[in-house]
Order: structure tokens, then sequence, then C-alpha cells
């Protein structure tokens, strides 16, 4: 079993990762003395593919609700249909909320969690390769109001996140897909030695060769815990994560969500390094030379129409923009981010389309 260790000061918790580690929930809590009382938030697919998985943890249908994980039902209406079951369920602070599917379960299970009664305990469960390299560490959680990505939430650390690779099983190929979009970030962000070895075995990733997947989870897990540990609440450092994702979440909600988040990952970042090139942060042999690590998703990611001024003006609305400017996160190198880039509408608009052009299907 692998273990990374979030050792923020006020907030440290384990990261696991194992097959088969779910059948362990309750030996874990115990070691940590969490509360056993459950309240389960799972996604409705997750229960479906495994009906054994609440009844060993004794979650009937009083203390679980099923989360149908579509972006638009990570919203207000979802979060208050959540608090009116755990009050229905006689929930005190000394509950624990088991957030059990994709991002958007985790995401919405951590806010519920960081809300009621002002912050009870949760554990992230990711069911998806995106979630587990991504979303289910670091605190981020959130949902979607008025046609933007995430701009309600909070920092609410998990109290444990327990990766269990046995889910990635029953993916579809398009989910695998979004997990390793995510991961291509990392490929940027971290280190030449990691990027190499992603590159090379990202048809490993593909397939779910055991060592191959819980390899990739883990590097990018200790970065990102090291990042969160250096900077919790993004004021600096932890804004590398971000790397395409100011593209990627205005080409989410342009689409109407047809598109998942870590397919417009893999799209952002394109963005983001024509934007570098333009910007003349990279010539342009290391542009071509960037593009090709992105290149085997042109077959795999389509968007067809688009409208750049609507991008722009959502990406208008991102939450890190500073006094009405967009702020971008652009590339000098592997593992040399530049951050709070502000660029021109007439260059952002370029490498929009520029971008997106890769993928036009």
């Amino acid at each position: 079993m692998k273990k990374i260790k979030v050792d923020l000061k006020e907030n440290a918790y384990d990261v696991l990762i194992r097959t088969g580690l779910v059948n362990t929930i309750e030996s874990e809590v115990r070691k940590r003395n969490l509360p056993e009382k459950f309240f389960v938030i799972v996604d409705k697919n997750v229960k479906k593919n495994y009906p054994k998985l609440l009844r060993q943890i004794d979650a009937d249908t009083k203390n679980t609700y099923t989360l149908n994980a579509y972006e638009k039902n990570k919203s207000y209406d979802t979060l208050q249909a959540i608090h009116k079951k755990m009050i229905g369920a006689n929930l005190s602070r000394n509950s624990t909320i088991l957030a059990i599917g994709g991002g958007i379960t985790g995401d919405v299970g951590g806010f519920a969690a960081s809300t009621y009664m002002r912050g009870i305990k949760y554990i992230q469960v990711p069911t998806t390769l995106l979630a587990a390299v991504d979303s289910s560490v670091g605190g981020k959680t959130g949902i979607n109001f008025n046609e933007t990505k995430n701009i309600i939430g909070s920092f609410y650390q998990p109290d444990l996140v327990l990766i269990d690779t046995n889910f990635f099983n029953t993916l579809p190929k398009e989910e695998i897909l979004c997990g390793i979009g995510e991961l291509v970030k990392y490929a940027f962000i971290t280190s030449t030695k990691f990027s190499r070895w992603l590159i090379k075995n990202i048809d490993n990733i593909f397939a779910l060769d055991e060592r191959s997947v819980v390899k990739a989870i883990a590097e990018s897990v200790r970065y990102k815990g090291d990042v969160v540990i250096s900077d919790e609440k993004e004021s600096g450092l932890r804004k590398v994560l971000n790397f395409g994702h100011t593209f990627a979440h205005a080409i989410e909600v342009e689409q109407d969500h047809k598109i998942k988040h870590g397919q417009a990952v893999v799209v952002g970042i394109a963005c983001a390094l024509y934007l570098s090139h333009r910007t003349h942060l990279i010539p342009e042999a290391k542009l071509n030379k960037f593009l090709k690590i992105i290149e085997p998703f042109k077959e795999l990611i389509a968007i067809r129409t688009y409208d750049k001024n609507k991008l722009y003006s959502i990406m208008g609305r991102d939450k890190k923009n500073v006094s009405g400017k967009i702020k971008f996160v652009l590339i000098k190198d592997i593992g040399e981010i530049v951050l709070d880039y502000e660029a021109s509408k007439k260059d952002v608009l370029y490498s929009l389309d520029k971008g997106l052009s890769l993928f036009a299907g």
C-alpha cells in the first residue's frame, strides 16, 4: 500500500492507495479515531456497480444520499437536498461524511461537510482516475452557480483519502481519458523525469496496468500534497495546479458541459501553450515539442463549434482574477511555470482559436 501524508499544520491527513482498500474503510476510520456514524454521499453509478459496498459500511437509505453526478447537479438545490437528509438522519458533529464517487461527488460532499453544523469530518473515496489524481486531495470544495464553475465553495480538508484502484475497472474509456488529461497537466508542471516517465507510460495507464496507475497517482498526489502544504489557500504557489484550467473551465461552461473536465484540461493546456508562445515565454521549437505531448488526444476529443468571445467573457468571471484582470498560468519549461500572467484580449482570442482548432474533429 502507498501512503502519502499531506502534512498540514492544522489539518494533516493520509492518502492511501491500494487495490481492495475500500474493504478496510471501517478499520482505517478506527485507527484515526474518526466518528463511526457515517453519512454516505455516493455516485449513482457507483451504487449500481458496487451494491455490497453500502451494506458493508451499514449505510441504509436514511443515511445515504445518491447523487446523479452531472455538472448541472453540482448546485445549491443538491446541497440543500443533502443537508435536508442529513438533518433527517439526526447527524451531529460526531459524524463522518463518506464522499464516494468522482470529482463532482467529492466537491459537493466536501462542501456539505464544511457547512453542516459549521463543519464535520469527511472522507474522500475517489472512484475515478481524475478524482484520484487531483480533486480528492487539497481541500477545494464547492458548487457551480450562475454559469460559473466552482464559484461557491470553501477550503476544507478531508480527514482521510482512500484510493482503491479497483473502482477504475468499471469506468468507461472516456473517464480514463479524463484522468489521463489531468495527469498531462502534471507532465508539464512537475519535473522532466516524471514527464518522460508519464509520456512513456500513457498506454499502460490507458490499459489500467496496476503498477503504472499506482505510480502515476502516487507521484501526482505527492506533488500536489507538497504544493498544498506550502500554500493551502492558493495565495501563491498553489496556482501552478491551475495550468490550463482558466481556459478549461470556460470551455466546459461554453460547451454546456458536453465536454468533461479532464478533456477540457487537455484543450486548455493547448491554449495555454499557444498563449505562452504568443507572449514570447517559449520559442516555436519548444511549442512544437510541448504540443507533441498532447498530440495523442487530438483524435479522442472533439470540439466542432465554439464562441471565442463568450469564452473570453466566461474567463472574466474566473475566481482567480484580480481587479477585473484575467490571470493566466503559463509555462517557460517543464517545471518552470509563470503565475498571474496578464495577456491582451487579442492574444487570448488568438490562443483560443489555435488551441481549439487542434480538436476540430
